[in-house]
């Protein structure tokens, strides 16, 4: 938990930059990781999932889907497990364009499930940490 809170600080820190200069440290921009993952993995993608989600309702500063996707994001890199990082946009009811963030680890979404569908993503950003992993071994 103490390390959701630690990334979900970076987060918010980043989110405050011109987006030019943190999405180069998203990943690769346009790269998909693969839907399938290694189920020795499930386990610590469920966790960092939980510990994203239960510490930014605890943060004192807004830890809304972009912050918790990179967050995430970041968790799952130091343990080397791939994720993508989708940004995605819409209209609301008054046809104002609104924004989201989502993240996707093999087949699980580490965060931001709950709205998804409602948007439609126009930039993925992946890191494909397996091939790190292999090199490693």
């Amino acid at each position: 938990m103490l390390e959701a809170f630690a990334y979900l600080a970076l987060a918010r820190v980043m989110k405050a930059l011109p987006f030019s200069r943190i999405a180069p440290t998203l990943g690769r921009r346009a790269l998909e990781t693969p839907l399938v993952h290694d189920p020795s993995d499930e386990t610590t993608i469920r966790r960092v999932a939980r510990a994203v989600g239960v510490m930014s309702r605890h943060t004192f500063w807004e830890s809304q889907c972009l912050v918790r996707a990179i967050a995430a994001k970041k968790m799952l890199e130091r343990r080397k497990i791939e994720s993508t990082l989708y940004l995605g946009t819409a209209r609301n009811g008054e046809g104002k364009m609104i924004a989201h963030a989502w993240l996707r680890s093999g087949p699980f979404y580490v965060t931001g499930a709950e709205e998804m569908r409602m948007f439609t993503a126009v930039a993925a950003f992946g890191s494909d940490k397996r091939a790190e992993r292999m090199e490693g071994a």
